[in-house]
């Protein structure tokens, strides 16, 4: 479902390392040679785009947008078998680096990350600065210890019972027990996303993850504040005072990414600006759509 419709819309195999990147562009009706094309990073890792389509609306000032779903995840190439270590942040840097070739898009582009693509965009502007005009973190930790000590106290705030069920759960090893996945929705459902019910489009990112979930328990483990994964130590702190292309933060009231988990790029990254949307949660792009549409557009206008 997409909120602005589009003159057309091609999707295309983009080859990297002997897999498939599926890639999906949206084009407007009216195109504006003076707006500079928008690449969104989906989140998870391992959630596939349907539940960023949403950020089309981007697009209305004649901005082409490009989505993909990452390697392991979506309609790219699945790799349940693939060994632990395959997947790291590196990887996905080169296959974004790889994507943007293919569309030749060196001659500048805007980066939008949610969630832990707000994670890979720094990583790939540090090690591919050129093309990229700006860069828009929208719901995402500069750290993952600092996710996981915010994820925690987000879920030290429900009720005892709840507490409870997650930690026998963890302790037992039987993560995958409907019991605990009930007590993950209402985590989920006070810090993801507040709408009810759930729009489609992340419905849709869902059930593709809960078919395939090899990359996110991989890299994070079996809950958004039960860290096990090859992500557990990663950081971007120290590095982000070379970040040098203008860079908005954009986080939701009750995000279950905290202000502390995302207050480093705003102090580190040299004029970082914020916004925070009122009454959102971890996807103010549904929750609040105008107010996101009009924070992010006019930060791309102002860098195209």
């Amino acid at each position: 479902m997409d909120p602005v419709a589009p003159s057309s819309v091609e999707t295309r195999i983009v080859p990297f390392r002997g897999y498939e990147t599926w890639v999906r562009t949206t084009r407007p009706d009216a195109p504006d040679p003076g707006r500079l094309p928008l690449v969104v990073l989906h989140g998870g890792p391992g959630m596939a785009h349907d539940y960023c389509l949403p950020m089309t609306a981007l697009g209305a000032d004649g901005r082409t947008v490009v989505h993909y779903d990452q390697v392991g995840c979506g309609r790219s190439t699945h790799l349940p078998d693939a060994p632990r270590d395959f997947w790291t942040v590196d990887l996905f840097v080169a296959e974004l680096a790889t994507l943007v070739d293919a569309l030749a898009l060196h001659d500048g582009f805007h980066l939008l990350g949610q969630s832990w693509g707000g994670m890979l965009g720094p990583e790939y502007v540090l090690a591919h600065p050129e093309g990229v005009a700006s860069l828009t973190l929208a719901d995402s930790p500069a750290s993952m210890p600092l996710w996981a000590q915010g994820t925690n106290q987000l879920l030290a705030g429900l009720p005892e019972a709840t507490r409870e069920v997650v930690a026998r759960h963890e302790a037992a090893g039987t993560t995958d027990s409907a019991e605990y996945l009930a007590a993950v929705d209402e985590f989920y459902t006070r810090h993801l996303c507040r709408l009810d019910p759930w729009p489609e489009p992340v419905l849709a990112s869902f059930r593709q993850m809960e078919a395939d979930p090899t990359v996110y328990q991989t890299m994070i483990g079996p809950s958004e504040f039960t860290i096990t994964g090859t992500l557990g130590d990663w950081s971007v702190v120290d590095r982000l005072d070379q970040v040098a292309v203008p860079t908005l933060v954009v986080a939701g009231e009750h995000d279950e990414a905290t202000p502390d988990a995302w207050r480093p790029f705003v102090e580190r990254i040299p004029g970082c600006r914020q916004h925070l949307v009122p009454g959102a949660s971890h996807t103010p792009h549904l929750e609040r759509p105008e107010e996101f549409t009009r924070v992010v557009g006019d930060f791309l206008r102002e860098h195209d």
